[in-house]
């Protein structure tokens, strides 16, 4: 396991109970320093897609890194606001105009439009002030359908042939295009980043004011064995070139104050978290049949299998001082089904194919034994079937630089959940 150990682990559930989530901080600062190390030419900011893993205790760790913030949502700008980041590092990147876009951009958030309709709202509002846009260059990269934010099948950002309907929106309501952002997918080949970026920059020529551009996020990162993650240091190599000889035709003044950016989200928490939770049964379904581990976690924490297939390190623990553990190499297949009283709640799914089922070979396992799901610091917490079968949302506990474990999201209860009913 990447930062957890059995003692810690029998201290967390001691502390916390299960399914419970658990950071590293250790992982997270050592993630920041690799993004901000990005080779850009000029002046950069990362900048931490924050709808992968939007908890106040992480947004801040983060920030006292370095990064600024991407926020999804207007919501998730006042979410940031709360946790303490200054809204001059946030920037709003949203598929919903904010309902609060005024009061927002008015306290000093960045506004990121994605829209032809959302430049024009905020040129009605904020005529004679600069703006950033949201532009899909006619590229994705995505490894499915479902991540692919980028190319004709995707409603992100403006369509690239309406560049001259930007200006014209721009110049009838006295805005300055200074910001352009794209964002194709996931992905760590650096040849495909250079061709999105190639892309980008035949953009931000036509784009005369432009003092900022953002590549975008979806670096890849490896949650399983064989898998290989993003080499940021090689995909800013591979891009620097040419990201030097666009600085190189700008004006002295812009030269020196233009900033590139990227927004990793992923590629920032994703190893740095895991889930903790109890095995409550071990089933099967005959000789010829699959064998079952049931815990109390599942979709209500995890829904990335259910949605993508998408794989995830499980490890079992054996809890206390049960006796006859089992062997290093004495492993069942087993398939591993969250407590959802739903078929689609699996965390074994088969790569690729949420409907597939693909069992792994696990110690064996027994009731009140601890199941570890790794990788699962991105799009866990923050992106989860919470409530459904009324299961309250699960604690979260971040183990600080020495070592320690501590409570930062407390569980929810009951009471909490169903407060709004009347």
């Amino acid at each position: 396991m990447r930062f957890l150990n059995e003692t810690l682990i029998e201290l967390i559930r001691e502390r916390f109970g299960t399914p419970v989530y658990v950071y590293d901080q250790r992982e997270l600062e050592a993630a920041a320093d690799r993004v901000l190390a990005f080779p850009a030419p000029g002046r950069f900011v990362g900048r931490f897609a924050m709808k992968a893993l939007p908890t106040a205790a992480v947004l801040r760790i983060l920030d006292a890194r370095g990064l600024h913030v991407d926020a999804s949502s207007g919501f998730e700008a006042e979410r940031a606001l709360r946790a303490g980041i200054a809204p001059e590092k946030i920037q709003i990147t949203a598929q919903e105009l904010p309902r609060d876009l005024k009061g927002l951009v008015q306290r000093g958030v960045l506004f990121n439009a994605c829209s032809l309709h959302q430049l024009r709202t905020y040129g009605e509002l904020f005529p004679g002030r600069a703006v950033s846009v949201r532009i899909n260059p006619g590229l994705g990269s995505g490894h499915n359908n479902r991540t692919n934010v980028g190319g004709p099948s995707s409603s992100f950002g403006i369509w690239h042939e309406k560049l001259d309907e930007v200006i014209a929106i721009a110049r009838d309501l006295d805005l300055r295009l200074t910001g352009l952002h794209t964002h194709v997918g996931s992905g760590g080949d650096p040849e495909v980043w250079k061709r999105c970026a190639s892309m980008t920059l035949a953009i931000a020529r036509r784009m005369p004011e432009l003092e900022r551009l953002s590549l975008g996020g979806g670096f890849k990162v490896a949650r399983m064995e064989g898998e290989v993650s993003a080499d940021l240091d090689a995909i800013g190599r591979a891009l620097r070139p040419d990201l030097e000889a666009f600085l190189a035709e700008l004006p002295a003044d812009r030269r020196a104050r233009f900033q590139f950016e990227i927004e990793p989200g992923t590629y920032l928490v994703a190893n740095a978290g895991a889930i903790l939770a109890t095995i409550m049964d071990v089933v099967d379904t005959g000789a010829e049949g699959r064998r079952f581990l049931k815990v109390d976690s599942g979709m209500t924490e995890l829904l990335r299998p259910s949605l993508y297939g998408a794989q995830h390190p499980i490890t079992v623990v054996p809890h206390g001082r049960r006796k006859g553990r089992p062997a290093a190499d004495e492993t069942v297949e087993y398939l591993v089904a969250g407590h959802c009283c739903e078929s689609g709640d699996i965390l074994t799914p088969a790569p690729g194919d949420p409907e597939g089922l693909a069992p792994r070979p696990l110690a064996r396992a027994e009731i009140g034994d601890t199941l570890v799901i790794e990788g699962a610091g991105a799009y866990a917490s923050g992106m989860a079937a919470k409530n459904y079968n009324a299961f309250p949302e699960a604690a979260e506990v971040l183990i600080d630089r020495d070592g320690e474990p501590r409570l930062i999201r407390k569980r929810q209860t009951l009471d909490q959940a169903l407060q709004n009913e009347l």
